[in-house]
């Protein structure tokens, strides 16, 4: 990488192929929709991925003059099938681009690691000011059928000491218990934990501070869930780093998530001021969480 380059917002994690149950295909992957995200919101944003350049750079085609993208080359790119069943997503993996090997200096004011499928390098690169885990895809398992788990093994020591390391970490309730050592390892290092929950509150843990619990404001139901927690993660990274408390930090990530659940697919990850007119919407009150985090 050109050491002169300095980002913003960069991203590690695969852009994935997502083959949704009509056949369509699209981008995907924590670290597109949250660079996209960061992107809108003014930042100067780059992704770092592995796959098969040529179509990672069709895939992303359409978003091209928003990001800077860094392809390390792979015999194929991730392909994650999904579908929904009461209420829930399910996936399969139909490809996996390995391991992600990252540079091991990335100038970046925010560095997002954000796994999908197990690729989060062993160690974090140098040059962030600012680091955001979102773990999730370390809580994701799949056989010879390709048919996503939620569980997790034992977490690498790697894994441990970058939540350690972190400022902030994101995930959701859905894979919180997969990924409850790393919870623990992030609030032993002081970070602030997120977890979300849809429509149900986000639950704020603080260094020193007891949990707290934030409701979701009423929404219309939404027409496409997909990166809804990625742009979450994105925003609230991006408040945390501009100084917003914590609380404020995760209503705008809440802004966030809402703005893109009100359309179809990336075109629908909303500019900052329409993260601004959401927050100009009546907010629920906060109260303390019932159960600790971890």
């Amino acid at each position: 990488m050109n050491s002169d380059l300095h980002y913003d917002y960069a991203t590690v994690g695969h852009v994935t192929v997502d083959v949704l149950e009509d056949g369509t295909r699209r981008p995907g992957g924590s670290a597109f929709y949250a660079a996209l995200q960061a992107a809108r919101l003014g930042l100067r944003a780059a992704i770092f991925t592995r796959g098969r350049p040529a179509e990672v750079q069709a895939l992303l085609a359409p978003h091209r003059a928003e990001l800077d993208l860094h392809v390390q080359a792979a015999p194929r790119t991730t392909t994650l099938r999904t579908r929904w069943q009461g209420g829930e997503r399910h996936q399969q993996v139909l490809a996996w681009a390995g391991p992600i090997a990252p540079p091991a200096r990335i100038d970046t004011g925010i560095l997002h690691l954000a796994p999908v499928a197990r690729e989060t390098p062993a160690s974090r690169p140098d040059g962030a000011g600012f680091l955001g885990f979102t773990p999730q895809g370390l809580a994701r398992a799949w056989g010879a059928d390709g048919h996503v788990r939620h569980e997790a093994g034992p977490p690498v020591l790697a894994a441990l000491a970058l939540a350690g390391a972190s400022d902030a970490l994101v995930i959701s309730e859905q894979e919180r218990a997969g990924c409850a050592a790393l919870l623990q390892a992030a609030a032993r290092g002081g970070a602030l934990v997120a977890i979300t929950a849809g429509g149900r509150p986000t639950t704020l843990l603080v260094a020193g501070a007891g949990p707290l619990s934030l409701p979701v404001a009423a929404r219309e139901p939404p027409r496409d869930e997909l990166g809804a927690g990625d742009v979450f993660a994105a925003a609230f990274f991006v408040a945390l780093r501009e100084g917003a408390p914590a609380a404020a930090a995760a209503r705008f990530g809440q802004a966030a998530a809402a703005v893109r659940m009100r359309g179809l697919g990336a075109g629908a990850i909303g500019a900052r001021a329409a993260l601004e007119r959401e927050l100009s919407r009546p907010a629920p009150a906060p109260a303390p969480a019932r159960a600790p985090l971890g």
